[in-house]
This record gives C-alpha cells, structure tokens and sequence, in this order.
C-alpha cells in the first residue's frame, strides 16, 4: 500500500466521510464525463500539402495560439491555472506511465480511469467549468483517492492542497456556474466586491478610450478601480513605445462618486503575451503577401502593447487577405463568457483550406443577395451594399481556447463588418467528427436511423446559412456621425411590426453590443439559427449542398431532419438552464431553447408533440408533424426572426430585451424536464489536437496524439506553456 503523507490524512478527514455513501443525485449532476468521445481534429492530409513556407507560417502562428493557454485558464476560474500545473505537475512525477498508481495500489483502475477523464476535461476546456454551458465539473474519483495519488511528490502535494477544496466544492450552489459575483458567481474578469453597476459605469467611463475586449477589472479596497491591459510591456514600457500615441492612464467615475478612480495598469499576462508576439513575429518572414505581412505587424504591436485599436486594425488586414492557403486568427474574440459580454476569451486558429468543400460554400456565397431578399423585412433594413465575404471550409490545425465551434463569422467589430466586411468559415474535421452509432435521445424510434443518416449534412446546412446569410445579414440604423445618418431621418423606414415610422436608431459611438448589453451574444446567435430555419426550406438553397429531390440525401429528408435536430436542441438545452437562478449557461442553447418554444406555442400547437407515458418522463418523446413544417414551423420561425431583426435593426433595446427575456423563460411544463434531459444526456466530445515541432534540419514535423485521455495529456505535455 502506498504511504500517505500525515498532513495529507488530515485534510481528507471530511471527504472519507462522504466518499463511504452514495453519492446523491445533485452531486452527480457535476461528475466528469465518463467515457466521452475524444477525436483527434486531424489536418495531416492538407498540412503535408503546404509547402515549406506555409508550414513554417503555420507552425510558428500554431505556436502563439498555444502559448495564450494560459491565459485561457485563467479567464475561467481562479483554480483553473492551478488544476493545469497539477496535471502537468503528475505526469511528469509519473512519466507518463499513469498505471504507476495502479501497481502501487494507490488507485483501482476505474479509480484511474476517472482521475485521467477529468484531467483530459479539464484541458479541452481549458478550466474546471463547462465551455458549453459554463457549469463547474468535478471528478468521479473520491477526493481522498485523489489527494493519496497527488502525494506521489511533494511538489503535486502541495500543487493539490492549494486547488483541493475549489475542485470539488459545489457549495454554494451559485459558484458552480460563470456570472457576476454580486449573485454569488465565479468570474476571474473581475476581481473584489465588484458590482454590475459598477462594471457598467467602469466601461461608460472608460470605454470610448479602451476598448475592453483585453481587459480584466479589478475593485480594490481603497473604492479605486485597476483595469488590467494584456500587454508584454508595463505602463514604463507602453508609455516608452508609444509616446504621445499612449492613452490615458486614469480616468473618474463621476456616476461612481467624486473619490471613483480607474487607474490603466499595462502588463497584464505579460511573459504569454510577449512570448505570443515573438512568435508570430517570427511568422512574418514566412507569409505569404504583404496584406498578411501588415496583418502581422498590427497583431504584434496589439499583443506587446496591449492596443486593441492595433488588433483592429489587423482584423481589417484579415477581411482583405481573400483566400489564403493558411487561414488564421487570434486574440480575445469572443465576449460569451464575461458576464457583461463585453471581455473577450482568448483563441488562436490556424487551418488549412478544404477546397472541394470550399467551392460549394462559394456557390451560397454567390446567390447570398437572392437568399437576403427572401428575408421576412424590407430592404432599409438590409445592407445598402452586401459585399460577398470570403466563406471557406477549413481543417483545423490549431484551435486554442476552451472551445471549438463549428463555424466561424468574424470580426465582431461592428465598423469593419459594416464597413469592410467580414469572413466566414465553416471548420469541415469539426463539422465531420463522428460518433458511433447509438441511439439519440428523445428521438422516436422510426426517425433514428433517418437522423443518424443525416445530421450531419443537415448540420452542414444549418451551419452554413447561420454563419453566411444570418451574422452576414442585417443593417443597424445609425447616426454615423453627428447628423449625418445610414437612412432618411426625415422619412424613417415603416417598421413591419406595427405599421409605423421608427423612432430608434443607433446614436455615434454605439454598437449593437453596446446597447443591447449583455442580452446581445445570445439574440444575434438566436437571429442567425432563425436565418438558417427559415432558408433551409428552400430547394435551391438545398440543391448547393447537393440536396435535390433525386440525390440520395433527399431535399425534404435534410429539411426534417433539420427541424427535428432543432426542435430537440431546444429540448436538451435545458441542461444549462439553472431552475435556482434563472440563468442560461450557454448563448447558443439558450436561443435554441427559445426557438422550440415558438414551434410549440405556434398556432393551434399542433407541430411539435412531447408524449410520455411514465412518472418519471423515463420514456419522453419529441416528434414533429412532417406535413407542417411549411404551415407551422416555418410561419413560427418567420414571426419570430422578424420581431429579433426589427429590434436590433432599430436599436430598440428596451422592446428587444424584454422579448427576448421572454421568449427563452422555461415555463414549469417545460421545466420538469430538466432532470430526465440530465440523466441522458450523451458527453460532450473533446478534440485532441497536434503538436507541429520544428526539426533541427529547418523542417516541420506533424505530431499528433492517441483519441485517448492520455493522448490529451501528452498534447499538452508537449506545448510546454
């Protein structure tokens, strides 16, 4: 039997006690996946079709990507960093060889297996909270079998003794889900007894200077503000650099009191940042024109200098360069997980292009404009000018952050996507990843096997149109600058909603984040899945994707099967709905929630039907009316995207939010459901990706990993961050 550390006896006095009785039904709601699918998010075939500077392109921007690992885990939780150095910490004690805790008797092998499933969860979502859904996981093995395994060294002693309670404390209830920490919720965006109110006067006073998206905030005891810049430079530094360029270091919070003081602290993750900016300096002399090369400058000075003003501008470098072989983008893109929406999460992508798949999404792109008209609102509420974008099927390389989607629509800068545009992809080894077959819940039987056949080239079209004609969609009308106006101010455009002239627009220095706040991430990803179920009825949409009445994947079957898939993602999304608070986990979720719900309330309600038979709702079944998807589903979702378009079009926030608060409220009736959903729902898949390693002869050697939770740890092993 291995020895166990006296101190380490003490501290599991309390958990021995719990682990000898069955664990209850709320503590398993937060168990680690067991046995979820890992797939290796493979791009060897197109990497080895480079050439040798593209490679290098790719290797050293991979690089960057991974070395803001980092900084992903420490925008999750307080512990996440920590849990990460104990991971790395073991299997360095271990070498690898994991089964040293079984011949030692320390663990059982299922005990093992546990302990590797939640260090390969933990890593694919870069942190102890659930990307999707941003709910805390904890692991199945018993707190004293995982403190015994730790004591191995120690350095992992001590690594596990500072993270130990965070790890599998679920109470109270509120820290286990990603908020404001007023409401008793984990954020490391903001540090201290830091209110929404006060976050919101902080950016109204601060905002029109900094942009937040690379910011964190902290309150400290003195009642002054510290907003914390990513920067490989200090204040000395940046100020140095930057000469008369360097912002304002200080600013009042006048709404806040006279003594309200937010002082600008550059530095903030500077050995990542500067070690990102190296690399991707490096990248320089390998691209492959000078659009990408000035892309990359403006990358560099945003990463060591922390402007984000610098990052836009590369972003507008980005949207120019059309085509490249080796598609990338980083920096802080995505606002989902800060509680305002506002802070955005770090990500690197790196792929290779998919040019049979590419050409198709070229065709979509072609007929964009015919498909835009066929939208439920007139055109002064459409863009005066649509520029196609650039719309690529990628094979991913390299996604760095906590997680991968399955399409992309960037910038999220409102002036660059209106102005100069934007670029779609859709991430083809992600959209292509595959389970086995087993049997998806809440699906009838007589659909299953037509559902399994084709989710996938349903989800292709889902994606396609959502990121294309849905975030691609859209005019806001604004006063551009003062008095200068996108529309007739004198003859407004008739809102289709009530008949009338509309009274409200976006003033100079809004955007439709702005204003909408934090309610925004979540309505426009609702809007864009609106734009998707409403087109994907179209045959000649359909026929691009290689749909038609006579192809072996059937035009009605795909338009179905695409209802059914969305009619029980709704249903499922009540996984990250939290009863106690209220509160959606999850954006993407929520809005479909929100749809199912108009496919159940619309008209007689006779579209989507809910049976079961059992107490329990053991046996729930969700199906659809085949015959009125076109009398009732599409007319619910059209009633629907109009009412969403109109409101941010318009800059109505107060009708738009109330709306929408509305449509994703979880009724009791739906409500009950939420335990059975749990019960069945199916693990997350997790993605392994390579490790590309420069060989001393000046060459790229592609490494990947075993579809395993040891593979997972060896991937990151090998990043070394």
């Amino acid at each position: 039997m291995k020895w166990i550390r006296p101190q380490v006896v003490r501290q599991l006095t309390r958990s021995v006690f719990f682990s000898t009785m069955a664990p209850s039904s709320a503590l398993m709601s937060f168990y680690a996946d067991t046995k979820a699918p890992i797939s290796a998010l493979s791009a060897k075939v197109h990497f080895e079709k480079l050439t040798d500077k593209e490679k290098l392109y790719a290797h050293y921007f991979s690089k960057a990507a991974h070395f803001g690992t980092r900084v992903g885990l420490r925008q999750v939780s307080p512990e996440s960093e920590g849990i990460y150095d104990l991971i790395m910490g073991m299997y360095k004690v271990v070498n690898g060889q994991w089964t040293t805790f079984i011949e030692s008797r320390t663990l059982t092998e299922e005990e093992l297996q546990f302990m590797l499933e939640y260090f390969s969860q933990v890593l694919s979502n870069l942190g102890n909270y659930k990307s999707f859904g941003d709910v805390k996981f904890i692991p199945r093995i018993p707190e004293e079998k995982f403190a015994a395994a730790a004591s191995i060294s120690s350095i992992t002693d001590e690594l596990f003794q500072k993270v130990a309670n965070k790890i599998y404390s679920i109470d109270p209830a509120s820290e286990t889900l990603l908020g404001y920490p007023e409401k008793g919720h984990i954020t490391s965006y903001y540090y201290g007894d830091i209110t929404q109110k006060e976050i919101e006067a902080v950016h109204d006073a601060v905002g029109q200077a900094l942009l937040p998206e690379n910011t964190r905030l902290a309150k400290n005891e003195d009642r002054t503000y510290t907003l914390l810049i990513a920067s490989a430079l200090d204040n000395a530094g940046v100020a140095f650099v930057m000469g008369n360029r360097f912002p304002q270091s200080e600013f009042r919070v006048s709404s806040l009191g006279e003594n309200a003081i937010v002082k600008v602290q550059y530095g903030d993750h500077a050995r990542e940042m500067g070690l990102i900016a190296d690399s991707l300096e490096r990248a320089i002399e390998y691209s492959a024109n000078d659009t990408q090369k000035l892309m990359l400058k403006a990358y560099v000075e945003s990463f060591r200098y922390g402007s984000m003003e610098s990052h836009k501008d590369s972003q507008r470098y980005w949207v120019k360069d059309i085509g490249p072989t080796v598609e990338t983008n980083i920096g802080f893109i995505e606002t989902y997980r800060d509680p305002a929406g506002i802070r955005g999460e770090w990500e690197g992508l790196i792929s290779m292009v998919n040019q049979e798949r590419t050409k198709k999404f070229g065709s979509l792109v072609d007929s964009a404009k015919e498909f835009i008209s066929m939208l439920p609102w007139t055109k002064e509420f459409e863009k005066d000018v649509f520029t196609p974008p650039d719309f690529t099927s990628l094979e991913v390389m390299t996604f760095a952050g906590s997680g991968i989607p399955a399409g992309i629509n960037i910038p999220n800068y409102d002036d660059i996507r209106q102005t100069i545009g934007f670029k779609n992809v859709s991430l083809g080894n992600v959209l292509s990843a595959k389970s086995a077959n087993e049997k998806i819940p809440f699906i009838a039987d007589e659909d299953q096997e037509l559902a399994e056949k084709l989710r996938g080239p349903a989800f292709e079209v889902q994606v396609g149109i959502h990121e294309l004609l849905g975030h691609g969609s859209g005019k806001l009308l604004s006063e551009t600058a003062t008095g200068e106006f996108n529309f007739d101010p004198k003859n407004p455009p008739v809102s289709p909603l009530d008949g009338k002239p509309v009274t409200t627009y976006y003033k100079p220095g809004q955007t439709w984040g702005s204003v909408f706040g934090t309610t925004a991430g979540s309505y426009e990803e609702c809007r864009a899945e609106c734009v998707a179920m409403y087109l994907c009825t179209d045959k000649k949409l359909l026929s691009i994707f290689g749909h038609t009445g006579t192809t072996e994947e059937k035009a009605d079957d795909v338009i179905y099967i695409s209802y059914l898939q969305m009619a029980r993602a709704g249903l499922i999304a009540l996984e990250f709905w939290d009863p106690t608070s209220k509160k959606w986990g999850q954006p993407h979720v929520q809005a479909r929630f929100s749809i199912f719900k108009a496919f159940l309330d619309y008209g007689d309600k006779s579209f989507v039907k809910l049976t079961y038979t059992k107490d329990d709702y053991s046996d729930l079944t969700l199906t659809i009316d085949r015959s009125k998807i076109m009398s009732h589903g599409r007319p619910a979702v059209e009633q629907y995207l109009q009412k969403l378009h109109i409101y941010k079009s318009t800059a109505d926030a107060e009708q738009g939010k109330k709306f929408y608060a509305s449509a994703t409220s979880v009724p009791e009736s739906l409500a009950k459901f939420r335990d059975i959903v749990i019960k069945k729902k199916l693990p997350r898949r997790q993605f392994n990706q390579c490790n590309t390693i420069l060989q001393s002869d000046g060459t790229i050697l592609y490494k990947e990993y075993p579809e395993t939770p040891e593979g997972m740890i060896l991937s990151f092993v090998e990043r070394e961050v």
